[in-house]
């Protein structure tokens, strides 16, 4: 185990003096150096030519074309028979559910557009399921945050995103369990259905937006449609990965007593596998709610609305207001779905404090409580809408815009330094060695990179990704889009290593840890961009530093699994050959671990890609604004949909080279001698 910690001389053996292995570059590595070589030799000698520059005001044909074809999908609407008998009869569907939903608990279409079950009636009831599905503490805290939605002053709007998620998780059930259950028991469904899972996780939410906002137009239905795509993945994973992982003895058991297919799904599979199902529901969840606050984009009513709203009018007050609604609304949704978890595992029943019976008992008196409630919800005014002097929404709104004036009139010194010397230090930079690189010298080294880390296959996809974001005339932009991409991952990277080590050498650290950073990925990614906004202003350091915050609890947390994954025997020899704490980590635990670093890149490209794509609402510009353009204005629609195209791409690109750097760790060939003297 010295060796991997410390040099040492050579070992004398009589006449024969034999040398330490030394370590000879792998092709791999040669290739990837060349490549770059070759990339900044070019950079300097040809910079500015054949960049493919697109103005933003400029169209190509292809965008125009899509601007056509956008026109004729909006004349031929009703007599095409797809629209009619298909997309048509879809929207009215989704509309329908969507519609009871938000006349439950937002707003009805009649008089005073009071809901049918009134602010106080909607408290009571949520809490009750709460308490139902999971237990009193999560119930007191649906309680609790629903009445400060009220005080906020948005508890419509938090009815409006509840519903819609409600909605969407509704249907995400309806296609999710099933699928999920399918590849769990069909080794061919899986097969066939992994590839279209990894593809849909792998794109940023706003690609959704603009082809569904074609087919089905904006509004709820649109908004839902594209949540269940976003949503339902995770939820078809982890139920197929709770039905395939039951023991195998507990099937050949099962199957010893002469039990069918069906009997063994529904006496066997789906019991052992609730808690895994449930966990899937968790997610799906937790995604719906990060969706429909972005799909506000397409009209979707609700909290996402008024963030969008703030950002663009530079309202840092309103943003943090509605942000913070939108943090506890992920915080209920993620307690409850948990605690229905817990309450799923084998022998959580003993672990309870109440018995079952009791619990009945107090199930049903305090339903008829939250039944008084609601009657009380749909005869009373101030138990229907929320009264408004109660309302402390403005003096939060004031509080934060002060607090946000005063921190930019006096850091403004510290952070404006800051972001200009990262921008103008790191940022622009690395952008210009992207963007002003001749195009084709740019693609033949990604495809080298490429080569050298999967081989042909590999290679051949890239190039043809590259091909296709150059066909859809928007290569500037997807460049601008990686240069940011690239930097947060590396930021991302290092805080990766520094925390997820820590976390991984320390139980204590971890502990520490883990639930901030689990709270972390609760929280949609339109919350990240609220505070920094009002740190930064509107400027593409804002999204990038948004990005790596949302991107770094993924990557931490995969690195401090990597590195508590390995053999205590290993750090056993390793410590007592003598190394120091900093040779242990340098030398064998990330050497060790660079499959899960692999990992931990991957994830936090995909993450930091979603963001700085997001980030275009606060000047990151890229892609990102090519898609919120073509939203805001129908002549732009082309380019929009043709650059919700290249982040396909982009993040097919950057997924497809991580993972196979994950797959195919480099390995260093020694090369030794002995020699005789």
């Amino acid at each position: 185990m010295s060796t991997l910690v410390r040099d040492r001389a050579p070992v004398q053996t009589g006449h024969v003096s034999v040398r330490p292995a030394r370590k000879r570059l792998s092709r791999r590595t040669l290739l990837l150096g060349g490549a770059g070589v070759v990339w900044l030799v070019g950079f300097l000698i040809l910079h500015g030519a054949a960049t493919l520059t697109l103005p933003a005001s400029e169209l190509t044909d292809l965008h125009r074309s899509l601007n056509q074809f956008n026109a004729w999908v909006a004349a031929n609407r009703a007599d095409n028979p797809v629209f009619q008998y298909v997309f048509t009869p879809l929207r009215a569907a989704v509309d329908a559910v969507a519609n009871l939903f938000t006349g439950i608990f937002a707003a009805s279409s009649t008089g005073l557009r009071l809901p049918e079950i009134g602010w106080l009636g909607t408290v009571a009831l949520l809490s009750w399921i709460a308490f139902a599905v999971g237990n009193a503490r999560v119930a007191l805290l649906t309680a609790a945050a629903f009445t400060f939605f009220g005080l906020q002053g948005l508890f419509v709007e938090a009815a409006y995103t509840f519903a819609l998620v409600l909605t969407a998780v509704l249907f995400s059930l309806l296609i999710g369990l099933p699928l999920g259950v399918l590849a769990g028991i069909s080794g061919r469904v899986s097969q066939v259905i992994t590839p279209v899972l990894d593809f849909m996780q792998i794109l940023p939410t706003f690609v959704y937006l603009a082809p569904l906002a074609l087919i089905f137009l904006i509004g709820p239905a649109s908004a839902v449609i594209a949540t269940v795509i976003y949503a339902v993945p995770p939820l078809i994973r982890l139920t197929a990965h709770g039905i395939r992982n039951i023991p195998e003895n507990t099937r050949e058991a099962s199957d010893s007593l002469g039990t069918t297919g069906w009997q063994r799904l529904v006496t066997l599979q789906l019991p052992l596998a609730r808690r895994t199902i449930v966990m899937g529901i968790n997610q799906s969840t937790m995604a719906a709610l990060s969706m429909v606050t972005i799909a506000a984009l397409i009209a979707a009513p609700g909290l996402g609305q008024v963030v969008i709203r703030a950002l663009q009018s530079l309202d840092v007050g309103t943003a943090v207001n509605a942000g913070l609604s939108i943090v506890l609304l992920a915080i209920v949704l993620d307690r409850v779905t948990t605690a229905a978890s817990r309450r799923a595992e084998p022998g959580a029943n003993r672990k309870r404090r109440i018995s079952r019976r009791t619990r009945y008992i107090l199930l049903a008196a305090t339903l008829l409580v939250v039944l008084a409630m609601v009657q009380l919800s749909r005869t009373m005014l101030w138990a229907a809408a929320f009264p408004k002097d109660l309302n402390i929404g403005p003096a939060i709104v004031s509080g934060v815009s002060a607090a946000s004036e005063w921190l930019q009139t006096n850091l403004s010194l510290f952070t404006v330094s800051f972001r200009e010397a990262v921008t103008n230090g790191i940022l622009n930079p690395f952008q210009s060695l992207l963007t002003e690189t001749p195009f084709y010298l740019l693609v033949a080294v990604i495809v080298v990179a490429a080569f050298a880390l999967g081989g042909w296959k590999l290679a051949a996809v890239i190039a043809s990704c590259l091909g296709v974001i150059i066909y859809l005339g928007l290569w500037s932009d997807s460049m601008v889009t990686l240069a940011g991409t690239l930097v947060a991952t590396a930021v991302v990277m290092v805080l990766g290593i520094i925390f997820g080590v820590a976390m991984g050498r320390s139980n204590k650290v971890d502990q520490l840890m883990r639930p901030m950073l689990d709270a972390g990925q609760t929280m949609p990614a339109f919350v990240y961009l609220v505070p920094f906004l009002g740190l930064f202003g509107a400027t593409r350091f804002t999204a990038i530093i948004a990005g790596i915050i949302y991107a770094a609890p993924v990557a931490i947390k995969i690195t401090a699994d990597g590195i508590a994954a390995i053999s205590p025997t290993v750090m056993e020899a390793a410590v007592s050959s003598g190394s120091t704490p900093w040779q242990v980590i340098t030398k064998v635990q990330l050497p060790m671990a660079r499959q899960s670093l692999a990992l931990a890149a991957n994830q936090g490209l995909i993450y930091v890609l979603a963001m700085v794509v997001v980030g275009a609402l606060v000047g990151a510009g890229g892609l990102g604004y090519d898609v919120v353009a073509g939203f805001v204005q129908s002549s732009l629609f082309g380019k929009g949909l043709a650059a919700g195209l290249a982040i396909v791409f982009l993040g097919i690109l950057l997924d497809r080279m991580t993972q196979a750097a994950a797959a195919n760790p480099v390995r260093k060939v020694p090369s030794g001698k002995s020699s005789a003297h």
